[in-house]
């Protein structure tokens, strides 16, 4: 990507770590002078990618990597953890309709991702998962 300001981080399991990446996303923006608003979708889009990645990291690996790549134009969004992975096709397609049952708590972060990002690419093995999410801001 031309005029491209790329953000690297490796991150550890502690409390409260996803709020370093949301101000270096919020630090890239302001650089390249992208609003506040344009960014609110993309720090709920971080948040989601990086809760699910420590969460699904394990104790043998809890670090997770995480990757910015910002233009005027364009976010895109890197978030890898080095837990079992799973298979995505695997994972139920969540709607509203089948969540009101009170143990099906499962699903939402990826439905809601999907629906946030202009783009959405998810891959799972036993290495780990790496999921890359593209935002649009403009």
């Amino acid at each position: 990507m031309k005029d491209a300001v790329t953000l690297r981080m490796a991150l550890p399991r502690i409390p409260d770590i996803e709020l370093v990446a949301l101000e270096g996303l919020e630090r890239l923006a302001l650089h390249l002078g992208i609003s506040g608003g344009k960014i609110g979708e993309a720090r709920i889009l971080v948040t989601e990618a990086l809760i699910n990645a420590f969460e699904h990291a394990g104790d043998k690996h809890p670090l997770v990597r995480v990757e910015f790549t910002m233009t005027p134009k364009e976010l895109t969004i890197f978030v890898r953890d080095y837990g079992e992975g799973f298979e995505p096709s695997a994972v139920e397609n969540t709607e509203a309709a089948t969540q009101t049952r009170p143990m099906k708590t499962r699903g939402w972060g990826l439905k809601l991702m999907k629906s946030l990002s202009d783009g959405f690419r998810i891959q799972s093995g036993k290495s780990g998962t790496k999921i890359t999410i593209t935002k649009l801001l403009s």
